[in-house]
């Protein structure tokens, strides 16, 4: 307590700091260590008023959220100090600067007067765990900012700049950080004899009367998400009764979110997306290669969303195409890639312009041999990858990375192509490859260790949400993914329609996937999806069920391609999807062909099992076999990458609160109901395991 929160004097002001790294978050030490200090500043009666600040790189960055698993967990205590801290009849000055997160924010608020340096970033990013600001947020930033703004800020939870946040009255002034401590120190001289202003006493700005009405609508939208009618009801209070009221409103309501299921499973992924960072026998002592030149050998539409994404974080890119009109190509995808993003606002021109300089093009891998780091993004097939990762291990210089872009090949077998498979990665970007957050790595076995912790390096710096796989068919997503689509054709040859198994998968009230699996592979391309299936199954390490997702084999050869086509599992008016009649016919002959019995009465339960437990018992499996490193890591695959609702936690949290029991028992069930020729209802024994003993997939670490 002593050590995280210190208390000095500097020409007669008391100067409170907290000292509590990596970014002094609000544990109950930090907590305990204000309201001691506090006392002791009121103690000091020689002081003309106080300056609060904090060590390093930043200002309290929120609250210590590990906090709120730990029994007897309260805001109480921190609130109270709050309305002591804005009550102090000296001055109290806050020095910002970082990010003002959260509780971070709440506090600066307390405080009667606000310093920023340069650069600060301020948000109450609350509504992404689940939760509504539980310090006086909902009721303190309208007073500052007004409601529309407040609204706008708690509802997304978006960071906005220092600049932002003088002109809309968040912060008093702008300084160099360099002098913050000073300039704070310097206006508390200045406000001695001034009253107190007290962010409480202030009046709800009305300039907007519809400023909660996005709120009301995000509530009426997400039902089955409440933090957003929390939010609402709290900022109804901020508009229409007094500050002591609306803090009580908020608290409430802050208390009956944090044991819902909605926040909780929201804070297991945010502790989930840090811990995938956290490979076993790469630590900070591992050295890295440097990366400042990438390569992307291969310019559809994956390879120059690749270039754009590595271009946006400022490295220099050279993209490579086997000849000329295949380069002008690959050119006109960049340029295409950047001005989209310009004319949707997501760039601004200069910036657009900026990312294009960085890229230049050549011929050939030659084009390549000066780059750190080489991404080829070719065509989905073994033998054309082998083939160009084994000419760029001839040409890339010494040191050089090479990751080969594939969604479910064999990254050790290209490795070896190479002749250098110690320097060989493989990179599984998600399309579109410079908006989806999720990047799967995937760790050969002869990957060195510098190696994967310098991609991993690139893949935070291209902001993605990174997670290491090892090497199977299908990595991590996509090997569940088959288990997923396995199912959803297989109720369909025996009698369900896309649409009743979408809306099983789309339906909050269920599951709440952003687009079923249908929809899915109609988006996707049936026929990247087929070909994919086909080849499988070819190398006889796939499955040798001859009904094996039949219904997307027999769409290929039909030219069934999904939206591209204008006819899959549905049929196709724009982005319209319309039933498609057709499907019930070839899922009777299908049915028919492979002795299959139909029935058109299948329960939207059984459609929901048959669905999510199979993915599930495939990440058990993931597991065993030390693929994925821990539980958490394929929920932050799931909730990145595939349209899993955060809300529910991805699918290994869902099934721990379903309970893992039940999903071992429904497994048993239809395995004896249906023979279990093909062993696809075989139970993971870690799975059965756990089940057993009541414990959590989620939390499951592998052993290495």
């Amino acid at each position: 307590m002593t050590t995280c929160v210190r208390l000095s004097i500097v020409q007669n002001v008391s100067v409170l700091e907290v000292d509590n790294p990596p970014v002094n978050a609000l544990s109950r030490d930090v907590v305990a260590g204000l309201i001691q200090r506090f006392d002791e500043f009121q103690t000091q009666t020689e002081t003309i008023g106080l300056v609060i600040c904090a060590c390093d790189k930043t200002f309290v960055a929120g609250g210590d959220i590990a906090e709120f698993e730990k029994p007897g967990f309260s805001a109480q205590p921190y609130n109270d100090f709050l309305i002591r801290l804005e009550a102090s009849q000296r001055p109290v000055v806050m020095a910002l600067h970082g990010t003002i997160l959260g509780g971070g924010l709440e506090l600066a608020m307390a405080g009667h007067h606000r310093i920023a340096a340069e650069g600060s970033q301020f948000a109450l990013p609350e509504i992404k765990l689940g939760l509504i600001p539980g310090s006086h947020g909902t009721q303190r930033l309208p007073r500052l900012v007004g409601l529309k703004t407040a609204a706008k800020m708690m509802l997304t939870g978006h960071m906005v700049d220092a600049g932002f946040a003088l002109s809309s009255n968040l912060v008093d002034a702008i300084v160099p950080f360099e002098s913050l401590r000073d300039a704070a120190i310097s206006r508390v001289q200045t406000l001695v004899g001034q009253a107190p202003r007290r962010t409480c006493d202030l009046s709800v700005p009305q300039a907007d009367m519809d400023a909660l009405s996005n709120v009301k609508n995000q509530a009426e939208k997400h039902p089955f998400q409440p933090a957003y009618t929390a939010l609402y009801t709290s900022l109804c209070a901020t508009r229409d009764l007094p500050f002591n009221t609306g803090i009580d409103i908020e608290a409430a309501c802050f208390s009956e979110l944090v044991p819902s299921p909605p926040s909780r499973a929201q804070r297991h992924l945010f502790f989930a997306e840090r811990m995938a960072s956290r490979v076993p026998a790469i630590g900070k002592d591992t050295p890295h290669r440097i990366i400042e030149k990438v390569g992307v050998l291969g310019i559809g539409t994956m390879g120059a969303g690749i270039a754009v994404a590595s271009a946006l974080a400022g490295y220099e890119v050279t993209i490579s195409e086997v000849d000329d009109a295949a380069l002008k190509k690959g050119i006109q995808n960049v340029d295409g890639t950047i001005s989209a993003m310009v004319k949707r606002g997501r760039l601004s021109d200069a910036a657009g312009k900026t990312c294009r300089d960085r890229v230049t093009g050549g011929i050939g891998a030659k084009a390549l041999s000066d780059c750190d780091l080489v991404i080829e993004a070719v065509f989905e097939d073994m033998d054309l990858k082998c083939s160009v990762v084994k000419t760029l291990g001839s040409l890339c210089k010494k040191g050089a990375i090479i990751a080969t872009n594939t969604s479910t090949l064999d990254v050790n077998t290209i490795a070896q192509a190479s002749g250098r498979p110690e320097d060989v990665v493989g990179t599984h970007f998600f399309s579109p490859a410079h908006i989806m957050r999720l990047l799967e790595v995937i760790r050969g076995n002869q990957t060195a260790p510098e190696v994967l912790k310098s991609v991993m390096h690139f893949a935070r710096r291209i902001r993605k949400t990174v997670v290491v796989s090892g090497v199977c068919y299908g990595f991590i997503g996509n090997r569940m993914a088959e288990t997923y689509l396995r199912e959803s054709e297989a109720l369909l040859l025996e009698g369900a329609t896309p649409s009743a198994i979408d809306g099983i998968a789309e339906n909050p009230r269920v599951w709440g996937m952003a687009m079923g699996p249908n929809r899915m592979l109609d988006m996707a391309g049936i026929d990247v999806g087929a070909r994919t299936v086909t080849e499988w199954i070819k190398s006889e390490v796939g499955p040798r069920d001859p009904a094996y997702r039949a219904m997307c084999r027999a769409m290929f050869t039909l030219g069934s391609h999904g939206q591209k086509s204008g006819t899959g599992y549905y049929l196709y008016e724009g982005r319209s999807a319309l039933p498609n009649p057709k499907i019930r016919e070839l899922s009777q002959k299908l049915a028919e062909q492979h002795r299959i019995g139909l029935r058109y009465d299948i329960p939207n339960t059984e459609i929901f099992e048959r669905l999510l437990f199979p993915m599930v018992n495939e990440a058990a499996r993931i597991l065993e076999e030390g693929i994925a490193n821990r539980g958490s890591d394929i929920d932050v695959v799931w909730t990145n990458g595939y349209g899993f609702p955060k809300w529910r936690g991805g699918p290994l949290f869902m099934a721990d609160e379903l309970g893992l029991q039940k999903v071992v028992d429904r497994m048993d069930f239809y395995a004896k109901r249906s023979g279990n020729t093909w062993g696809y209802w075989d139970v993971s024994p870690l799975l059965r395991r756990l089940a057993n003993a009541g414990g959590r997939l989620s939390n499951w670490h592998t052993p290495h």
